[in-house]
């Protein structure tokens, strides 16, 4: 056998493009599924070079069969690929069982990068996943010991005063932490860490996660597969509906890429009976970049209720903006008096004397009142008389205290486009490129509007650009967004402290007064600053270190880490905690080829325990992680008890509701929603 037989196999099968990730590495595991499947086009590229077909062929009665087991054996086989990117996966004990981790089967958890947890193990829909170095085999109890609540430290309050300590939580009489919330860390572990303090607890959730396509305008990894997109939804969508009230309310926004997939899977999380509507936002007028056989001008908010049984949509019966004059009555608009389309009514029929003496004749006209209504009507100066065109109309006012509302539409047109977002964004911070895309307050104040009222709890646990947090500020809802990128400070944190305001003593003004946010929909609710919102972090350990890796510009610097995390973190329980120097010598080849700096840092994020990214609260007494004084008073506070008591108090929370509803169902006389909420003490 020629001694480059292995170069020959990896250059020829690097020419088909199914096999090979996004910086052009050969993915074993893609071959190995194509080959199980016995691949025509596998089977053709072997049979194209002499030496590789009499290696894994057999010739039968002038038939080339090829043999499968022989195949995968060898490209199995540890040694295949043992370039020095492998070589030092082996030395430092970066496999199981002699088997890398993508040949395994077995369910695990993934950390693309380091912005989400997903499940599941490399297949075909998986096949090109540049995250594939950051799987991790993780045992149950590990995933368990993932998912406890962290430590929450940096706390900041933030007021029209300017940035203070926080001395302490508000809580309501049923003990519910009335606070707006900027929550750092990732989103997932943020989730669980809220689980037991809201258990049940919020109103509305509004998302606007990765599309997916590759081009999103997070700071997200926005490329999964889409087997990976799916679960990196699903495993945060389940903790999501733990902390919907039963009543409550959830509206992911999304694009056709992975709309009718999200469907299924909400289906599954949520319960098909509880779909609502998949609603239609037009984003803009005209084509973009997403615009090549059609011009795409949608996106969608697919929505789902809690429970269907006790739970409803407002009515859009409140807005001023469809009563734009304004009285000593309240809001109004204006309605034609004249109108045909009445079943003909004698008492319908009657002349009205207009401003300037003329008469509108009874014979001519069937108006909306009788004329007892409309003398009446009159008197309390609720009837306008306009002249279009030499000739008087009649009006009727409308206000918005006496409309029973209407229905919701499940196509929102003309309400608000993806340009009226970026100015918003402009007028805030001067600047329309600060964020690419957000979306404009007038929509989430529709979302807000239908799906809670004044004081609820609003989520959203994809903070952006914090339109969400901003919309509800100004609504006089109680937030909670939760932001792992580092622009959280940047971004989010200074749009809300603009809403919230600073005072400020204008020239030749004897009183403060306050400079807020006039943006958005602050006219349009009466906006005038205030309020304020407690800023914290899930308390970095590992995570601190996956930064530092991202942040390196290196070899040295990353070697100098990697001898550092082996000193003083926590590594996988596979890995050797020694750093041999023959493995270091490796390391630095490593960096020195093609993409040599990416794959060092891949391998480095590999030897971290990602059960350890975050502090669990359980650890909060370690003197290891230095927590000081005033952020262990201030983590007691916010759990409010140990966490397990706090697991108990859910379980009898729940046990309790279902009892309700069970009571409900059995024969109340009032509806579900009202009953429950009469019964469980809930803003109703």
């Amino acid at each position: 056998m020629p001694k480059n037989f292995n170069d020959k196999l990896i250059e020829l099968l690097k020419t088909d493009v199914r096999f090979i990730d996004e910086e052009g590495e050969l993915v074993k595991a893609a071959v190995i599924d194509r080959a199980w499947k016995i691949d025509h086009g596998l089977v053709r590229l072997l049979l194209s070079d002499a030496n590789i077909k009499a290696k894994f062929f057999d010739e039968i009665e002038g038939h080339w069969i090829f043999n499968l087991n022989t195949f995968i054996e060898y490209v199995s086989d540890k040694n295949f690929l043992a370039d020095s990117y492998t070589r030092f996966r082996n030395r430092i004990g970066l496999n199981i069982d002699d088997k890398f981790l993508q040949e395994r089967g077995e369910v695990s958890l993934v950390w693309p990068y380091k912005d989400c947890m997903l499940e599941g193990g490399q297949t075909k829909e998986e096949e090109k996943r540049k995250e594939i170095f950051f799987n991790e085999i993780l045992a149950q109890d590990e995933i368990d010991r993932l998912f406890d609540p962290k430590v929450l430290t940096q706390w900041k309050r933030y007021t029209v005063d300017g940035e203070e300590d926080v001395m302490g939580l508000r809580r309501d009489e049923r003990g519910t932490i009335r606070e707006n919330l900027i929550i750092k860390g990732n989103n997932l572990l943020a989730l669980h860490t809220l689980k037991l303090q809201f258990y049940g607890k919020v109103k509305l959730i509004y998302i606007d996660p990765p599309y997916n396509r590759g081009d999103d305008s997070f700071g997200y990894n926005d490329h999964f597969t889409h087997s990976s997109w799916l679960t990196f939804m699903k495993s945060r969508l389940e903790v999501a509906k733990e902390l919907l009230r039963d009543d409550g309310v959830i509206f992911l926004q999304c694009d056709d890429n992975e709309q009718a997939y999200l469907k299924v899977l909400m289906d599954e999380v949520f319960g098909r009976d509880n779909f609502v509507a998949s609603l239609i936002w037009r984003k803009r007028t005209g084509g973009g970049s997403d615009s090549k056989n059609i011009s795409i001008e949608h996106e969608y908010l697919v929505t789902y209720l809690k429970n269907k049984q006790i739970a409803f949509l407002n009515r859009l019966n409140s807005n001023p903006r469809n009563y734009p004059k304004q009285d000593a009555l309240g809001h109004y608009t204006t309605k034609p008096l004249h109108n045909d389309g009445l079943q003909d009514s004698k008492g319908l029929h009657y002349d009205i004397k207009c401003p300037d003496g003329s008469f509108l004749k009874g014979e001519d006209h069937q108006w909306v009142y009788s004329q007892k209504n409309f003398l009446e009507k009159k008197n309390q100066n609720r009837i306008e008389f306009k002249k279009k065109n030499g000739e008087w109309k009649v009006y009727y006012k409308l206000y918005m205290h006496e409309s029973k509302g209407s229905i919701p539409y499940s196509i929102l047109y003309n309400l608000a486009y993806n340009k009226d977002g970026t100015q918003e964004m402009g007028d805030i911070f001067k600047n329309k490129k600060a964020f690419t895309n957000p979306k404009p307050e007038r929509l989430l104040q529709h979302i807000i509007r239908i799906g809670s009222k004044e004081n609820d709890i609003i989520l959203d646990f994809f903070a952006g650009s914090a339109t969400t947090a901003a919309v509800a500020h100004k609504m006089n809802r109680q937030w909670i967004t939760v932001e792992q990128m580092d622009y959280v400070e940047t971004i989010p944190v200074e749009r809300l402290k603009k809403v919230v305001g600073k005072k400020i003593k204008a020239e030749g003004s004897l009183l403060e007064e306050i400079e807020y946010d006039t943006s958005g929909i602050s006219e349009s609710v009466a906006w005038k600053g205030g309020g304020d919102f407690v800023y914290c972090e899930l308390m970095q350990y590992n995570e601190a270190y996956m930064d530092k890796i991202q942040a390196a510009q290196s070899s040295e610097e990353l070697v100098k880490l990697w001898r550092n995390i082996a000193e003083n973190s926590f590594l996988n329980w596979y890995v050797n905690p020694e750093v041999p120097e023959d493995a270091v010598d490796t390391f630095i080849a490593i960096g020195e080829g093609e993409n040599g700096l990416k794959k060092q840092k891949k391998l480095l994020a590999e030897l971290l325990d990602k059960n350890q990214l975050y502090v669990n609260f359980s650890e909060i007494d370690d003197e290891e992680f230095g927590i000081s004084a005033e952020d262990k008073e201030l983590n007691e506070e916010f759990y409010g008890q140990d966490p397990d008591e706090g697991l108990e108090l859910r379980d009898e929370f729940v046990a309790e509701l279902q009892q309700t509803i069970a009571d409900v169902e059995a024969g109340g006389k009032t509806t579900p929603a009202e009953k429950v909420a009469e019964e469980l003490g809930l803003n109703w």
